[in-house]
């Protein structure tokens, strides 16, 4: 016996160890991710944490990342260009000013085919492969350390998917910077991708894999994790009754409300490698290294006000779609997470 069962549960925390030991199967009558769903109340098509789920919740992802960036791609034009060339654009209105004039209302959908493509496969990836590693990492947590360290739980699930995503993002993510801030380069993927390979191969479409991730795994780790805990307050402290009386559509309220905050904070965790990213993929030979020398302290902030309404706005609704898509093929919506008995007992919070 441990000397007090926090001391316990302490020492159980396998994110605060490089090893630590699984309970035996037999003690585990079931896992904790498929009691939440038991007890949810959903009606579903499909077995949670089964290969049709996953595929299920894959499709959500192409649908809320893919559409919602797509549809966001004039405001993605001005904020690069604000971040690429800033003596040139001075803000949010002079850019929209300065494109229109320069290239036409249609100058505003450049890149419109890269985003949609590169978007819907880093989807694909990015929440398909987060229920994949939350349910993985979950079972081998066990009930109770789920519950303690949920939000370890959403850090190491998403940053694990995300790393996946931005491999499945990063060639299109190349052409549509390419595209939209290099004038006269290419004016369609089709254009410019053969141009890429050709002047600089393979590397063209990977080399900015890495500030990417620099990107994107703050940005990500920071959307779930804090939609996840927002969706949780939001419950407790916010709506007036719990999840399981609450309509389809006012748990999608909640949803939208929690998608927002966590893209505020997504927007300023990950700007400054945005802008790095911008500017690496414009200009040929530069490194990660050279760009943010180049930028400065307060160059790497460009375009931060226009990124976070892109961002804010599109996070919201890439969770209202997701969240849409689980309701409308009646996928397992586990609620939020509650402390399981059996810990409750250890603690003394119940006799």
């Amino acid at each position: 016996m441990y000397p007090t069962a926090l001391t316990q549960l302490a020492r159980a925390n396998p994110f605060s160890a490089p090893l630590f030991s699984l309970q035996r199967a037999e003690e585990l009558q079931q896992t904790p991710a498929a009691a939440a769903v038991a007890s949810s109340g959903d009606s579903c098509d499909c077995a949670f944490g089964s290969n049709k789920y996953y595929a299920m919740c894959g499709f959500g992802g192409i649908l809320s990342c893919g559409l919602t960036h797509t549809a966001v791609v004039p405001l993605d034009l001005v904020k690069c260009r604000l971040q690429v060339d800033p003596d040139k654009y001075k803000s949010i209105g002079n850019g929209f000013r300065l494109t229109v004039r320069e290239d036409g209302a249609r100058g505003l959908a450049k890149g419109w085919a890269p985003t949609f493509i590169g978007y819907s496969m880093q989807g694909l990836c990015k929440f398909g492969f987060y229920e994949v590693f939350k349910i993985f990492y979950s079972d081998l947590m066990g009930e109770e350390n789920t519950y303690l360290w949920r939000t370890s739980l959403y850090l190491a699930a998403s940053a694990s998917a995300e790393f996946f995503a931005d491999i499945a993002l990063a060639p299109m993510e190349a052409c549509k910077v390419r595209i939209q801030t290099k004038p006269g380069y290419a004016n369609t993927l089709r254009e410019c991708a053969p141009k890429m390979y050709a002047e600089e191969g393979v590397w063209a479409f990977y080399k900015g894999v890495v500030p990417l991730w620099m990107r994107q795994i703050p940005y990500t780790m920071m959307k779930f994790a804090c939609f996840e805990r927002t969706v949780e307050l939001l419950y407790k402290y916010a709506v007036p009754k719990p999840r399981s009386e609450c309509s389809k559509s006012e748990q999608l309220v909640v949803t939208f409300t929690a998608g927002y905050i966590a893209g505020v904070f997504c927007a300023i965790v990950s700007h400054p490698a945005d802008s790095v990213v911008s500017v690496l993929n414009k200009e040929s030979g530069s490194t990660a290294s050279q760009v943010l020398k180049k930028l400065g302290p307060r160059g790497v902030w460009k375009g931060l006000v226009a990124r976070i309404i892109m961002i804010g706005t599109l996070t919201a609704l890439q969770w209202f779609i997701y969240d849409s898509v689980k309701v409308y093929f009646r996928l397992p919506r586990p609620p939020p997470p509650e402390m399981p008995e059996s810990l409750k007992k250890k603690l003394g919070l119940t006799e």
